[in-house]
């Protein structure tokens, strides 16, 4: 057997994959979870890198993780690795982090800062806009330095958010409008005047989606998670159908103290299955911000935030991020798929960039609250995965009161999936 024998038969398995995925979410039974072989099988898996993953736009970051020109991080989106950097006029750009000259990836830290990008390989090196610079004598006097660049991947930032879209054309949508509203959401918070202060990298030995649809729902919060809920109230929104009166009351008082101030709360939500969302919730009477005490994580608030009882802001953007911006410092997450049944879960604090570690703020104590919700989310996904993976596993109903985000992933998806085979 032959390459071109292989390739055709590596061919047929994917579009065998596709038809089969079609038809599975085209049949399956609304508000029931999804098909094994959806949560578990590689073929599906590839569906969802090349379907979701290689198509649409995914979160891999904050514009002041790389604040200054040179300054650059790197991510890992299934095979793709990644490049985001900060060029000479302060744009932010992604490109695909492989040479083109015989592919080596460019930059092998997660973290740093060049002045330009020199391949360790063979030392091709290219400015900070992607342009080929040198390539040496070697490969000839007729060689064309304008059509070796690097390659560009789509690249939109907002509120300090940074998004990527790896496809070979730029994802349709309504995206932009989203994207506006992130920008007026996030101005109170005066992103670029933030830093990084720790970051955590979780892997999860389970689907993507399982990670997803476990974050969605609070149902198990109660039974799970006791550090999250001395600070967090497990109401989604003020039209979640479980909201207490006494709720209702406390998000009525925050928020005229929130537009005396000029915050943003209004929940704004775009696409299928409420796929970008923004909504600001208050937290339990009392507390300021998710630490253990409910009190302030950092002596300094950010941007031109006064009031310290701020609550979350939650920002959801499917495939892969929720977040919480709070008063003094704000949280992100970031899902990326390892396999079909290997996620990695990052999660990173940021505060003022003029805080100082251990006299303003304490990295350990910032990230106690998460750290242990992350582990207990950890085991919760795992032991989800080994279940799922059981001959006697069929779907289940999902409740549509306790688990209406997760039918509203799921939505989305679905139509996502059926959208991108079509």
């Amino acid at each position: 057997m032959n390459q071109n024998d292989l390739l055709n038969i590596r061919h047929a398995t994917l579009q065998e994959a596709k038809a089969e995925m079609k038809t599975l979410l085209e049949t399956r039974q609304p508000n029931y979870s999804l098909d094994a072989a959806l949560y578990n099988d590689p073929h599906m898996f590839r569906v969802d890198m090349e379907e979701v993953f290689q198509k649409e736009w995914l979160f891999v970051g904050m514009t002041s993780e790389i604040p200054k020109r040179g300054d650059y991080f790197t991510v890992e989106i299934g095979q793709n690795p990644v490049l985001i950097l900060r060029d000479a006029d302060g744009s932010v750009n992604a490109f695909h982090n492989t040479c083109r000259h015989r592919g080596s990836r460019i930059c092998t830290e997660h973290r740093g800062k060049v002045a330009n990008l020199v391949c360790p390989y063979h030392q091709w090196t290219y400015d900070l806009k992607g342009n080929l610079l040198f390539a040496g004598t070697e490969m000839g006097g007729e060689f064309d330095l304008k059509q070796h660049g690097l390659k560009k991947a789509f690249c939109k930032t907002a509120g300090g958010f940074i998004f990527v879209s790896i496809g070979k054309e730029e994802p349709t949508g309504d995206f932009d409008e989203f994207l506006q509203t992130l920008e007026e959401y996030m101005e109170p918070y005066d992103v670029e005047n933030t830093k990084l202060a720790v970051e955590s990298h979780m892997y999860e030995k389970a689907n993507w989606k399982l990670v997803l649809e476990n974050n969605r729902e609070c149902y198990h919060c109660s039974g799970s998670h006791p550090e999250l809920l001395n600070t967090l109230l497990e109401w989604d929104d003020i039209n979640d159908p479980r909201a207490s009166q006494d709720f209702l009351d406390l998000y009525k008082d925050q928020a005229e103290k929130w537009d005396e101030e000029g915050i943003p709360h209004e929940h704004k939500s775009y696409g299928p299955g409420l796929r970008n969302r923004i909504v600001r919730m208050p937290l339990k009477k009392g507390v300021k911000v998710m630490t253990m005490d409910g009190e302030a994580g950092c002596k300094k608030m950010l941007g031109r935030v006064k009031n310290p009882q701020l609550g979350s802001m939650r920002i959801l953007h499917l495939p892969n991020s929720w977040n919480h911006m709070q008063s003094d410092h704000f949280i992100v997450f970031r899902v990326l798929p390892i396999s079909a049944q290997e996620t990695m879960v990052t999660t990173k604090w940021f505060v003022h960039k003029d805080a100082v570690e251990g006299v303003d703020y304490d990295p350990e104590r910032l990230r106690k609250v998460w750290d242990a919700t992350n582990e207990q989310d950890r085991v919760l996904g795992e032991q989800n995965q080994l279940g799922i993976n059981s001959v006697g596993y069929q779907p289940g109903p999902y409740s549509e009161t306790y688990e209406f985000g997760v039918i509203n992933f799921l939505e989305w998806y679905s139509e996502t999936i059926k959208s991108n085979l079509a």
